[in-house]
């Protein structure tokens, strides 16, 4: 079984879920045998099973037709098979394309597929039914670790796939929905992002001293806007001597696997544990990120990062930034001064903090909002193509007014691509000891009509 292309051979799906049952019920008579010792030795008596049960399909229709297959198509039709017992199968496919971002999926037969430049396409029919693709979910989210359950009574499934995040909902929406995102770019630094112009040389330096200065940051965007690759990008600014924590409810930013950037990388994520309850009404064997985050500070953390904040999880993006720890965050917001109310609400959420409560630790402890924007960008031959930028930095600082906060804009949206210089608050003129370059802010910020 070779390595998979977007050119493979065409695979008949209904023959290879008939050699995926035949081959099951072989894999699991002789797994019965001889107990494994780990994943990689039951993977491989599957790919063993798998090749006898296509080959004796090639020889019985050689049998009967006369005919048979090449060996590239054998090669895609055992490829299938394995897909279909210990992958995502139809789905792997499309998760193993370069060129996808997205996958987006509302019922076995509507497929569409974010490519990396932007467009929009069609994609194959990932299941034959609506049924079989919430077979294929469930069975995706049994062979979680630990198992996740996914059914009327817990309909909504989220899962890490090692380079790739599921999100799937059924039973509570019209048709079984999925959308997966690939992460494409895990290691990633602001420097690369310069060479994308996402951000420019002089924003760039500014982020990293705001990194190294151990100023808590949180990036905000609209969906696909890349907050994670951001945030990655970041990572990078933190040097190899520090002990980094991460809390995660899907383990997606990935620092645990960049060893040569980051030695030592704690990792926690977020186990939603069974349908059942235990005696102080919790589901049985819940991991939340807040047990997560009171046991990470036996730890001896350096930096404690909070991955991305929906909801609840700012109680702990906050308990990080308190702690100084120069923590890195990303949400969902509109606008960078839609940022700030989005993490008061959800503070508020949890009913433990009123909003002055929340507006007063946030405007204490967050440094930096930095807000991306996606825009469309046409080429000479009418190709379109998708641009992230950052669009705009705040400073936050606590305030007198009636929000609470005072928000200074660094650098101000520019329509034409990344943010420009604006206004440089005195308390960040000391990012000039970090490497930042603050002459070149200040000619910048003079060129657009910023205050120097």
């Amino acid at each position: 079984m070779g390595s998979p292309t977007e050119h493979s051979p065409a695979v008949d799906w209904d023959e290879a879920s008939e050699l995926r049952a035949l081959a099951s019920k072989r894999f699991s008579e002789r797994a019965a045998l001889s107990p494994f010792v780990d994943e990689t030795s039951r993977q491989e008596l599957g790919r063993a099973v798998i090749m006898e049960v296509v080959q004796e399909a090639t020889e019985a229709r050689f049998a009967v037709q006369g005919s048979v297959s090449s060996a590239n198509a054998q090669d895609a039709l055992a490829r299938a098979v394995f897909d279909l017992m210990f992958g995502l199968g139809r789905l792997q496919p499309l998760v193993d394309r370069a060129d996808v971002e997205n996958i987006i999926v509302v019922g076995h037969d509507r497929v569409f597929l974010d490519l990396v430049g932007g467009e929009k396409v069609p994609g194959p029919p990932v299941a034959a039914s609506d049924e079989e693709l919430i077979q294929l979910l469930q069975d995706l989210a049994s062979r979680a670790d630990p198992p996740r359950v996914f059914s009327d009574a817990n309909p909504d499934l989220h899962l890490n796939l090692d380079g790739a995040r599921l999100a799937a909902s059924a039973f509570v929406t019209h048709r079984p929905s999925v959308v997966i995102r690939r992460h494409r770019l895990v290691r990633i630094t602001l420097d690369d992002l310069v060479g994308l112009d996402t951000v420019s040389p002089l924003l760039a330096s500014f982020l990293a001293a705001a990194v190294k200065a151990r100023l808590s940051i949180v990036v905000s965007g609209q969906q696909g806007d890349g907050k994670t690759t951001l945030l990655r990008a970041l990572c990078a600014e933190i040097g190899p001597e520090e002990v980094l924590g991460t809390f995660e409810t899907e383990r997606e930013l990935g620092l645990e696997q960049l060893v040569d950037e980051h030695p030592v990388v704690f990792s926690w994520e977020a186990r939603p544990g069974s349908g059942e309850r235990g005696p102080d009404g919790r589901p049985v064997n819940e991991f939340t990120l807040q047990d997560g985050m009171h046991a990470s500070f036996r730890y001896a953390l350096d930096r404690q990062i909070v991955g991305e904040v929906r909801g609840r999880e700012v109680a702990q993006m906050i308990m990080a930034m308190e702690s100084g720890s120069g923590s890195l965050s990303t949400t969902h917001a509109a606008s960078a001064a839609d940022t700030m109310e989005k993490l008061v609400s959800c503070a508020m959420q949890s009913g433990e903090v009123t909003r002055d409560s929340a507006v007063m630790k946030l405007a204490r402890c967050l440094g930096l909002v930095v807000q991306l924007r996606s825009m469309f960008v046409r080429g000479r031959d009418g190709s379109v193509r998708k641009r992230r930028v950052i669009d705009e930095v705040l400073a936050i600082t606590p305030g007198e007014e009636s929000a609470g906060y005072a928000a200074t804009t660094v650098f101000r949206s520019d329509p034409d691509g990344p943010a420009v210089a604006f206004v440089l608050p005195d308390h960040l003129r000391m990012l000039a000891g970090h490497g930042f370059t603050a002459n070149e802010f200040l000619l910048e910020a003079q060129r657009h009509g910023g205050v120097a």
